[in-house]
Parts: structure tokens; sequence; C-alpha cells
């Protein structure tokens, strides 16, 4: 390589890494100023740094195999920013991919711009919902820290409380806020957290979030703390049916309730999937399934639709979970109560009949097992279905990428092109289905399958838990994917 080819290199490098600079601003600027949130791929850019931008950038252009630019996507950053849009939701690297593929008379980016996003214009006024969080174990403190993160300037959801077991003190607020601040699966939290011992409280990013201790749910008044009309997010494992958690309806200033597991006689919803079915209006408490029930049911609804399903099973290599025993010990259920950390441990999963309460068509057609696995976060499901029409592992390839590029579950749905990933390579990843495009196995006859999905069985289903959240509070944005 001869030494002007290496300057122009070092020249480029530089000019590219300026730039993503100015994108990290910009998106900056319109998420705090406009509360507009920029994505790329459904990536979520707040809070990344300049190397995880040009990495998305590259990831993007390998997905539709054409040259994504950090230099086209600031452009059109700028000419977002001048729309002075309503709060909204916008993938960047779409519009940046659509300018370049797309018949273009002008070739004026703001004027493309504007034609794309014309119907911003037409969103209705959002009001701000009050969030409460009962419950503040694993799941619990993901939502904390994505709304917390995610608050910006309060047009969506707002965090407002946290109920727990027990006392309230100042050792227990500094213990619950240490939790919240690191975590030995996803890191350290991009924001602060102190606590107000005199008010029970902890202080998220300058925000006073109560702490609130409470035995059963009909004990609490809201209401004295200035939170009315309240989504109450119920992570906390105690309540399951509907009779038992109507009693969060009980107590002052709660409106809606959202169950974090699979529910009995309440709507059971995979967003993305069946939540239109279900008007907000008409219901008070929602559950958001499991997570392995939102890992597979986008992917079991593209290939029925696209193909049929005759039949099939599904096998969910899953992380442990903190109902499993650290050590040899006795447990309620087989098998659970030998150390997580040291066996694989057969298991029994209700995923394969819960799918059929988002997708009717599959009732009875899914058998189910689970295999508990020494790690403590990211899972597989393994989809072997049996298909009413002949299909080619291309053929599959390219339905799964359509969906995963545009339609309604492009928010549920990534297509990994990676031949080395692993199970630690997708904690963090805010789709609760991945989609393992080099591990796809089709019979000879082409109507066998089997399909390996990966998902972060924390973090992916907390992002679909947020999802639901925004569409039961009527606070969902106007979006362009």
């Amino acid at each position: 390589m001869g030494h002007k080819t290496y300057e122009k290199e070092l020249a480029f490098q530089a000019d590219r890494r300026k730039a993503t600079t100015e994108f990290i601003k910009i998106t900056s600027d319109l998420w705090y100023d406009q509360a507009i949130e920029v994505v790329l791929f459904k990536n979520q850019v707040i809070d990344k740094n300049v190397s995880d931008i040009i990495h998305l950038h590259e990831y993007a252009g390998e997905f539709v195999q054409k040259p994504i630019s950090i230099f086209d996507s600031v452009e059109i950053l700028r000419a977002i920013y001048d729309l002075k849009l309503p709060p909204s939701k916008l993938d960047i690297d779409k519009l940046t991919y659509e300018y370049h593929t797309e018949v273009n008379v002008s070739n004026n980016v703001k004027s493309f711009v504007i034609d794309k996003l014309k119907h911003a214009k037409n969103s209705k006024e959002i009001t701000p919902k009050n969030v409460v969080l009962y419950g503040f174990g694993r799941i619990g403190r993901l939502l904390a820290r994505e709304l917390m993160a995610k608050t910006g300037k309060g047009n969506q959801l707002r965090l407002r409380a946290i109920v727990t077991r027990g006392a309230v003190n100042e050792e227990i607020l500094e213990k619950r806020a240490n939790l919240l601040r690191t975590d030995s699966v996803h890191g350290k939290f991009l924001g602060t957290v102190d606590i107000d011992a005199v008010n029970s409280a902890l202080i998220i990013n300058g925000t006073t979030v109560n702490v609130i201790s409470a035995n059963q749910p009909e004990d609490i008044d809201y209401i004295k703390y200035g939170i009315e009309d309240a989504l109450l997010i119920d992570n906390s494992g105690a309540f399951r049916d509907k009779g038992q958690l109507s009693r969060h309806l009980n107590s002052k200033g709660t409106s809606k309730v959202l169950l974090t597991a699979p529910g009995k006689e309440v709507p059971n919803i995979v967003h993305g999937v069946n939540h239109l079915e279900y008007n907000p209006d008409d219901s008070h408490i929602f559950s958001a399934a499991s997570c392995t029930t939102n890992a597979i049911t986008p992917i079991l609804k593209v290939i029925d639709d696209s193909l049929g399903i005759k039949k099939g099973h599904l096998e969910t290599i899953h992380a442990y979970t903190n109902d499993q025993n650290l050590v040899d010990n006795m447990h309620g259920k087989y098998r659970r109560g030998r150390a997580a950390a040291l066996n694989m441990v057969i298991t029994e999963t209700g995923a394969g009949e819960a799918v059929a309460k988002a997708l009717p068509s599959l009732q009875g057609k899914l058998t189910s097992n689970a295999i508990r696995v020494p790690v403590p976060n990211g899972s597989l499901a393994i989809l072997n279905l049996e298909i009413k029409n002949k299909i080619s592992i291309d053929g599959i390839n390219t339905i799964l990428k359509k969906y995963a590029l545009e339609g309604d579950l492009v928010e549920q749905i990534k297509y990994s092109l990676s031949k080395e990933m692993v199970s630690s390579d997708i904690v963090g990843t805010s789709a609760p289905s991945i989609y393992d495009s080099k591990a796809t196995i089709v019979s000879n006859n082409g109507k066998n399958i089997i399909l390996y999905i990966w998902y972060d069985n924390e973090y992916g289903y907390s992002h679909q838990v947020i999802r639901l959240a925004k569409y039961i509070a009527r606070v969902r944005r106007f979006t362009y994917y």
C-alpha cells in the first residue's frame, strides 16, 4: 500500500468519525428538544458512542446489500431537525436506504424527507402516562432502566413509583439503588442513581421515583404520592389471574394493569402479533405473556402466514432463572432443585400452548419442552416444523428478511447474518426474536424445517413489555420504520 493511499484512508476515517460525532449530536438534540427518537434499523442510538454508530451502519449496509453512508444519514438528520415534527420514532437507515433506491426526481434531501414524513403532522397529541412498577427483580429493574433512559421530555411513560415488600430505609434504598446502577449481565446503568432516605425515594437521572412498601395491593394510595390514572406493571410473580390482578385496581390512583408473565382469564398479548385485537379502552388488565412466547410467536406467524404450519415441536434452551437453586436443595418442581450453574436441567414450558392465545390457528399443533442451561442470560428456541408448502433455505431466509425489514414485525424480528453467533452475542438486543439465518435446516423434500431463534430473555422481553405498555397507555408516537 502506497503512502498516498494510506493517507487517504486516514483522512476518510477522520471524516467519518467527525460525521458520526455530528450524527450523535443531532440525534441527541432531536430527542431532548423535540422528543424524536432516531434508531438504526431498529437499533437504539441514544447513549451510543462513535464506534457503535459506525458498526450499526455497517450492519445496515450488509443487511440491505447496499452501502449505508454515515454522511448521507447526517444529511437526512439535518433535514429532519429543520422540519420540527411532533414526537416520533424514525429509522434513519431505512430513510437513507430508500433515498438511494427509490426514484427521486429532484434529488433533494429535504424534499424527500418532507414527502416520507408528511403523515407525521396528522399525529394525535399524546397525554403522558404515569407508571408504577410492582416488584423490582430482574425484569423490574430492566424496565426501570429503560423507562428512565428514554424519559426524554416525559412525553410518553413516566416512572413514578416502585412497590416492594419489606422495610424501606436508608440501607435498603442504597442496596436497591446499587442493583439498579450495576448489573452482572447488562453492565452499568448509563445514568445516575441516588437515594432520598427522608422521602423514601430513588433519584434516577435527577427525577424522583417513590419506593413504596406494601404487603398487598389494596393497601396503597398512589394519589398520596401525586400519582393518578397510572399504568401498573406487575413483575412480582405473585399474581397471575384476573381476580388477583384486579386487586391492583382497588388501590387509589391506578387505571390499568400489565402483567409480565402469562396470565389467566386476561388477554395474553405478543406486541406486534395480536395487540391490535384488543382495544385498551375495553379492558383494564393485560398480560405480556412470557419471554419465550414473545420470541417464537412472531416467527411462527411469518411461517404460518407464508407457508402454513401442519405441526411442530418447540425446544427452548433457556438460561437459568432465579427460581432454580444455586446449589442442590429441595424444590417444588422436579429437577429444578439441582445446582443451576452446574447442570443442564430438563423442565417444562407452556410456550407451545401459549402461542395459540396469540395465534389461534396453531391451537393443538405445537408440543414444547425446555432445557435450562448454565448461562445467566441469553436463550435459544429451536422450532422443528412440518409445513404445507415446499420451501428452500434461501426461500425461508428471503421471507424472514423481508419481515425484518418492513411490515408489522420489524420491531420484533432481527435478522442475523453472522456465522459465528453465540449466546453472549445477543445480550442487549431489544428485538425479542433474533433469527439465525446461517443455522436453518430444510429437509430434502422441503416440507420439514428447523429454525433457530435466539432471544435475550430479559432485555428483549422487557422491550416487548414497554412496547405493549405504550399501546395500552395510548402514548405510541408516529413511527417510520
